[in-house]
C-alpha cells in the first residue's frame, strides 16, 4: 500500500506540493445511487415535483459541485477543470437483483494538470443525490443515498484503474449493470501503468 500523502512526518495534514510533477491529462469516473419510493422515481421521471426538474436541478448542481470541491474538501487542490458531465438514470422496479428504486448518478470529469481528478468526480456524484434529496424530501424523507464509489481513473503517475467488476466504456457505464453488481467486494482492481 501507498504512503498516505496528505500526512507529514509528525502524523499532521498538509497539502501536498505537486509543483515538480508533469502537467498530464487526466480523466476520472464515479457513480453512486439514491434509492426512493417508486410513487417518488414516477413523479420525479413524470416532472409532477413541487420543486420543478429534479434531473436538470441535479445534473448542474453535480457540475457545479465538481468546480467547488476545493472549497469543500480542505487539502483538494483547485483544478482547472476541462470537462465535466453528469448523467442521472432512472431505476424502475425489477432492473436491480436488490429490488431497489431510484436514480443511478455518474460522473465524468476531465482535466490537464499536476493531480488527479477523482474527487471532483466523487464529489459531483455526491452533490447530484443530495440535490435530489433536497427536491423531493417532502414527499419521501426515506430516500438512502449510497454505492458512491470511482469507477475509473485514468493518467498521472498511477496510470489507469479500473474498479473490479465494473464495465467501463469509452463513454459510459452501464447503469443498472453497475446496480446488479457486488458493490464492495473484496475482488482486485485493475492497474495499469
Amino acid at each position: 500500500m501507498s504512503e498516505l500523502t496528505h500526512i507529514d512526518s509528525k502524523g499532521q495534514a498538509r497539502m501536498v506540493d505537486v509543483g515538480a510533477k508533469d502537467s498530464t491529462r487526466r480523466h476520472a469516473r464515479a457513480s453512486g445511487f439514491i434509492s426512493m419510493q417508486p410513487d417518488t422515481l414516477t413523479r420525479i421521471v413524470e416532472g409532477t415535483t413541487a420543486k420543478g426538474d429534479v434531473l436538470a436541478t441535479a445534473r448542474i448542481a453535480g457540475i457545479m459541485a465538481s468546480k467547488r470541491t476545493s472549497d469543500l474538501i480542505p487539502l483538494c487542490h483547485p483544478l482547472n477543470i476541462t470537462n465535466s458531465a453528469v448523467e442521472l438514470s432512472p431505476v424502475d422496479t425489477g432492473q436491480r437483483s436488490d429490488g431497489k428504486v431510484g436514480i443511478y448518478v455518474e460522473a465524468t470529469l476531465g482535466v490537464t494538470g499536476q493531480t488527479g481528478i477523482e474527487m471532483e468526480a466523487l464529489t459531483a456524484v455526491s452533490v447530484a443525490c443530495l440535490t435530489i434529496y433536497d427536491m423531493c424530501k417532502a414527499i419521501d424523507r426515506s430516500m438512502e443515498i449510497d454505492e458512491i464509489m470511482l469507477l475509473k481513473k485514468e493518467g498521472g503517475k498511477s496510470g489507469l484503474w479500473i474498479r473490479d467488476g465494473i464495465e467501463v466504456s469509452e463513454n459510459s457505464t452501464k447503469g443498472t449493470e453497475h446496480a446488479n453488481s457486488a458493490v464492495g467486494s473484496s475482488g482486485s482492481n485493475v492497474i495499469v501503468s
